[in-house]
């Protein structure tokens, strides 16, 4: 068996729940984040600092690995574990975020999307089959389904054909997928209609793919949207199977997404953020690169047990970061993530003890949010 998912608590008052995972042997216990390696690489941290951590799932992504390193450099090393010598679990998505986010550099077809590099223009065509091919060379242990990733706002008619072609490529990736160890999920598309996030929704659950993501959230639209279209689909999505929100790393939306139920998340921002200054702290986000920590000698956040904060005060990491310093990155990303590992555990924890609507209130009591920081 491929992959056991095993639905271990519900809290009674919301629809959070903790879940246990088990794919090719390595337990994932849910609600779980995934860091983002998007070319096999989380930016500025080792795979040893990952693993301190605590993380078992990184994500990389279809898209990318197939134009560097390539198939073929893949398909020496046996797959992604291998070339950057990665024990645990890795994720693909399929490329079908490129869609959204280099819409100037594709064009799209019915077939597939033909895309020009963003390295140097090479035209290559992507199919849902050359997605599967590849995420299958990759080896990864949770492949995603090829899928339109659509721009918001859409009319209507733009969102219907959009998600009817996610719908028709998802089918064409199960037809394609043979790798046994490997998951293969589907995405709901379906823009901010719910009629038509419904019923892609209950095309793909249909399909009866090992997992479910709900893609096209997190695009540009309101907070408020977003969640009302994310609770009305998960209605639609089988409590039974792992549940994955696509492209979602703020703490504060972590904590509602998976009060509506959803298990798993990625997201780029963490990492991004601290690259550019942004901290996650227990009261808020601060920016280190403000003059007020000049002479600041508490750690980025007095309630977190990291390497960083036992270690750095603020006046030393503002410095790093205003001298350029690549160990401004580094550090900023460790806490970062840890943040968020950590945050994630006490939301189970609160989940299995039955008191997560306590915990979710005294965290956003406390979480001031950036703009009051900087």
């Amino acid at each position: 068996m491929k992959q056991k998912f095993q639905i271990e608590k519900k809290e009674s008052q919301t629809k959070a729940r903790a879940c246990k995972l088990i794919i090719n042997n390595i337990e994932l216990l849910t609600p779980v984040f995934m860091p983002v390696g998007t070319l096999g690489s989380v930016k500025a941290i080792t795979k040893e600092q990952i693993e301190e951590i605590g993380f078992k799932i990184i994500l990389a992504n279809t898209y990318h690995l197939f134009l560097r390193p390539g198939i073929e450099v893949l398909r020496h090393f046996k797959g992604l574990h291998n070339f950057i010598n990665w024990k645990k679990l890795i994720l693909t998505d399929s490329g079908g975020f490129q869609i959204y986010s280099l819409s100037k550099l594709r064009k799209i077809t019915e077939d597939g999307v033909e895309f020009s590099s963003h390295i140097n223009g090479q035209k290559f065509f992507m199919t849902p089959e050359l997605s599967i091919q590849t995420q299958e060379i990759i080896g990864s242990d949770i492949a995603m389904a090829f899928d339109e990733c659509l721009k918001y706002p859409a009319t209507y008619e733009e969102t219907k054909k959009s998600a009817n072609i996610t719908y028709l490529w998802a089918k064409r990736c199960l037809k394609e997928h043979k790798l046994e160890k490997q998951n293969l999920f589907g995405i709901i598309q379906g823009g901010f209609y719910k009629e038509l996030r419904q019923d892609n929704a209950k095309r793909l659950i249909d399909l009866n793919f090992d997992g479910y993501a709900i893609g096209g959230l997190s695009v540009g639209e309101p907070r408020e949207l977003m969640y009302e279209i994310l609770n009305y689909t998960i209605e639609f999505v089988p409590e039974s199977k792992p549940r994955y929100l696509m492209g979602v790393g703020e703490p504060l939306d972590l904590i509602s997404a998976i009060e509506t139920g959803i298990d798993m998340f990625d997201c780029v921002m963490p990492t991004r953020n601290a690259r550019n200054g942004s901290i996650f702290t227990s009261t808020g986000k601060i920016n280190i690169k403000s003059k007020k920590y000049e002479f600041d000698e508490k750690p980025l956040d007095e309630n977190c047990n990291c390497y960083v904060c036992k270690n750095y005060s603020r006046a030393y990491l503002r410095h790093l970061f205003r001298c350029k310093e690549i160990l401004a990155a580094i550090l900023n990303s460790y806490h970062n993530l840890y943040f968020l590992k950590n945050l994630i555990d006490k939301i189970r924890e609160s989940i299995v003890n039955n008191n997560f609507n306590e915990f979710k209130k005294e965290f956003i009591n406390n979480y001031i949010s950036e703009e009051k920081n900087i």
